[in-house]
């Protein structure tokens, strides 16, 4: 039996891997925009570059198309929370979202970083690609903020946020 590629059977099969989760901000000149996404990968170590797959047409891919520095957050088991906010549509500003909790500023991007994560960096973009309805935007690593391997990541899997156990 032959399934068409496209629509529901795509998603749902693309649902049964496992994806770390992280939250991308960007500063814009009037507001700090976040989003959550599972499309962040690493395709270089020398020098260090990263990938993020955004859909085409929302504002944080708006925006990252005229700011080429942004901030990524790995989340860690605990921050279900802060991934749902981020995740949910017609959210408000990435300050309000981030109120009570801690984060910072990035030294390089001014970009909002969330504290306690696995991880944290700051990315210059140095290339987008147009991937059907989405953009890819590949972006070299300016600093890796935080590293805390004693944290256990969040990761999203067949539509639930999941904690690694180690």
């Amino acid at each position: 039996m032959t399934i068409p590629a496209a629509g529901p059977p795509f998603v749902e099969a693309m649902a049964q891997l496992a994806a770390g989760v992280a939250v991308i901000t960007v500063k814009d000149d009037r507001d700090d925009v976040g989003n959550t996404v599972t499309s962040l990968l690493s395709i270089s170590a020398e020098p260090p570059t990263v990938l993020i797959s955004l859909a085409n047409g929302s504002y944080l891919t708006e925006l990252l198309l005229r700011h080429d520095r942004w901030a990524a957050t790995l989340l860690s088991d605990g921050q279900q929370t802060i991934a749902s906010r981020f995740a949910t549509p017609g959210r408000p500003s990435a300050r309000l979202l981030l109120a009570s909790v801690a984060h910072h500023r990035g030294a390089h991007s001014q970009a909002l970083i969330v504290d306690d994560g696995v991880a944290a960096l700051e990315a210059e973009t140095i290339t987008v690609v147009p991937a059907g309805d989405h953009m890819l935007f590949i972006a070299q690593v300016t600093a890796v903020d935080y590293v805390d391997s004693t944290r256990p990541p969040l990761t999203r899997l067949r539509g639930r946020y999941r904690p690694v156990r180690i």
